[in-house]
């Protein structure tokens, strides 16, 4: 892709572009001549961040440690997907905020390593301190720290915010380059910060009400123990560090975390007894005694203070016992204080797979709240055909009221992740989402990608549907068909129990490779009862495990056409046994989304009969679930627009057909149907 160039007035220009004396319009986010460090004086946004005095600190701590350099990771302690404020790290000390991406800082110079979403992000945000590189991986990083730094030299890391994994990745790398790579506590980053830093807010951590979840504690517990005795390596623990792990175990809610309800926790699980590493403060009374904490038996939480989890590992290590882990959360600065003969590594915890196949309340709990998340989003979609010809509506303000009519949903709970809410070439930017100062109006001359979700005492959901109001061209009209077809065939695929998700996924993509198209992003993820809206280890990934009954994933191919317009279609469904004409262990998925789809973006002549049935069917099932609930809220113009976009599709008149006529032949099309 060509360069974009700002000339000689850039912020100018940039502002012109945002609509400064107007309402904000569409930002070329490839540009990437932003700030300019090597013209005298340097030319900088108004948004750059003046990083010399973090920087000033953080070497003052480093020059104490004896380091040469340090690496800070965007994460915390648990390798959580969002973070709170008390761990931006990275973002106090390069002014960059883009969510993903490492900083390295030596004595002398500053790098940051982000990923082409925040390219240009990053030139707006950071000063002529730090040099930008276009890159994620290890290697890139290794490969500058071998330039950068001497012979003999240190280079120092938080073991709390490496992975095991990372680790490997810079110890194997720098392993026979004679700079030393040193794990150092506490983190240097917060000692540069000092009181400047966002204290550590109690946030009380509540009971999850026993309606809402799928099993009491204590069963939870005795499971895991069950499973430990009978692993063929005899654990004697079973250690936590995942939040989702320690929240779901005890059935325990949070606030710690944007977007999941999650508190700062650990939970060392033994034969005999139950560790909860927490801030004690955030417990009450009430809380306290759920857990059974004024007791020692085997059935008792023995509350521990959240700072001391390493020391009470490390103790525990001493003796003779073996340690089950999951690798993927667990940090370095638990592992580095076991010993390697204590060890037992899984890539996930007992915990996390277990959670992760949910029992028939767990399942019903989600269907329910799927149904109204579809009410929410359903009124948004009427309310949008209504607004957006007014030229009234942009990204943002859209993704506001989403929020306002979930929250209005019962049991919600907030948002599960950032709204992508993406209009015209915006929408060919997979992870893009608006912000108060950057969005651009929606219009019925272009398509709209719509990625959203919400956080209910009984469920987690994220839907995405693409919706055009306007004439959509053919090209459109087939990409968004195709991506449906991988949509449908993927949903209605029969397949061997424990098959892995990386093994069908091929099934969402052969429609857009049979005509030369693709998408860059994954197909699916795990999703939780009130927990990650991205649960691991659910999916179609090569890390992710092979799939059983009960477990939910989203299922979500895409088109992206770079500079134009976005495609995604994502659904979360269930895995059900499937009915098979020979008898044997078959699975197939039941779709719990329930929003219809674009139908003037549908080009029916492209949907086999097989594909048409389907589609009617799901159709069916939308009306017969969310139709009763519009209709007992007296949402009645909802009711009338989910009956006209649920109407039954035919083959031979793809866009709108009379109701009456097309019911009688939808009902028999339909039988036999499996979704």
């Amino acid at each position: 892709m060509a360069q974009a160039h700002w000339g000689c007035c850039p912020w100018l220009v940039l502002l012109c572009a945002l609509g400064a004396w107007g309402h904000p319009k569409s930002v070329d986010l490839t540009a990437e001549d932003v700030r300019n460090c090597l013209i005298s004086p340097p030319y900088l946004p108004v948004t750059v961040v003046n990083t010399t005095a973090q920087l000033t600190a953080l070497r003052q701590q480093m020059h104490i440690q004896n380091l040469f350099a340090y690496i800070i990771p965007e994460t915390d302690a648990h390798m959580s997907e969002y973070i709170g404020t008390r761990d931006k790290r990275r973002a106090w000390m390069t002014g960059f905020t883009g969510s993903a991406g490492t900083a390295v800082v030596t004595m002398g110079k500053a790098g940051l390593w982000t990923d082409s979403r925040y390219w240009t992000q990053a030139e707006r945000q950071m000063d002529c301190n730090w040099e930008l590189h276009k890159e994620v991986d290890t290697a890139s990083i290794v490969v500058w720290l071998l330039t950068e730094v001497p012979a003999g030299k240190r280079v120092g890391f938080d073991p709390f915010l490496f992975s095991i994994g990372s680790w490997e990745s810079y110890n194997m790398a720098l392993m026979n380059s004679n700079i030393k790579l040193v794990s150092i506590t506490p983190n240097l980053v917060d000692q540069a910060w000092g009181s400047e830093k966002p204290l550590v807010l109690s946030q009380p951590i509540y009971v999850l009400q026993e309606a809402f979840t799928g099993n009491t504690w204590q069963k939870k517990v005795s499971d895991i123990r069950s499973q430990m005795q009978k692993h063929p390596q005899a654990p004697t623990a079973v250690l936590l560090s995942a939040l989702d792990e320690t929240a779901w175990l005890f059935n325990l809610r949070g606030s710690d975390i944007p977007y999941n309800p999650f508190f700062y926790s650990y939970t060392l699980l033994t034969d005999s007894s139950i560790r909860l590493f927490v801030n004690r403060s955030c417990l009450n009374s009430e809380t306290l005694k759920y857990l059974n904490s004024s007791c020692t038996g085997s059935m008792c939480v023995q509350v521990e203070d959240y700072s001391q989890v390493r020391h009470n590992v490390q103790a525990y290590a001493s003796g003779n016992v073996k340690i089950w882990i999951g690798t993927s959360y667990t940090t370095y600065g638990l592992y580095e204080v076991i010993p390697t003969e204590k060890l037992i590594e899984d890539t996930y915890s007992p915990v996390m797979v277990t959670k992760a196949v949910k029992n028939s309340k767990e399942q019903a709990l989600l269907r329910a709240s799927h149904v109204r998340d579809a009410v929410a989003v359903i009124r948004y979609l009427v309310w949008l055909e209504k607004n957006v010809p007014k030229g009234t509506v942009d990204e943002f303000s859209g993704a506001e009221l989403l929020n306002k009519f979930r929250g209005k949903e019962q049991f919600s709970s907030g948002p599960s992740f950032e709204t992508i809410s993406a209009s015209g070439l915006n929408a060919a930017l997979a992870h893009y989402s608006p912000t108060k100062e950057l969005h651009r109006k929606l219009s019925s001359d272009e398509m709209y990608l719509l990625d959203s979700g919400g956080q209910y005492w009984d469920g987690t959901t994220d839907i995405t549907r693409t919706v055009h109001w306007g004439t959509p061209s053919a090209f459109q009209k087939e990409a968004y068909t195709r991506v449906l077809i991988g949509n449908i065939d993927l949903s209605r695929l029969v397949f061997p129990a424990n098959t892995s998700g990386r093994m069908m996924e091929v099934f969402a993509r052969r429609a857009l490779w049979d005509v030369g198209l693709n998408y860059g992003h994954g197909t699916g993820h795990g999703i939780g009862n009130f927990l990650c809206v991205h649960e691991w280890p659910v999916g179609f990934q090569y890390n992710n495990i092979p799939m059983a009954k009960g477990m939910f994933t989203s299922i979500e191919p895409g088109y992206y056409q770079d500079g134009e317009f976005g495609i995604r279609l994502e659904d979360v469904a269930l895995v059900v046994e499937a009915k098979t004409k020979y008898p044997g262990s078959y699975l197939t998925f039941e779709v719990v989304s329930l929003v219809p789809y674009d139908r003037n973006l549908i080009d029916v002549s492209l949907l086999s009969p097989e594909q048409l049935q389907y589609l009617n069917h799901y159709y069916q099932t939308i009306r017969e679930k969310v139709g009763p609930e519009l209709q007992q809220r007296q949402l009645l113009e909802e009711f009338e627009w989910l009956q006209q976009h649920t109407e039954p599709l035919s083959a031979k008149a793809p866009h709108t057909a009379p109701l009456a006529s097309l019911l009688a032949v939808s009902s028999l099309a339909i039988l036999g149907c499996r979704v």
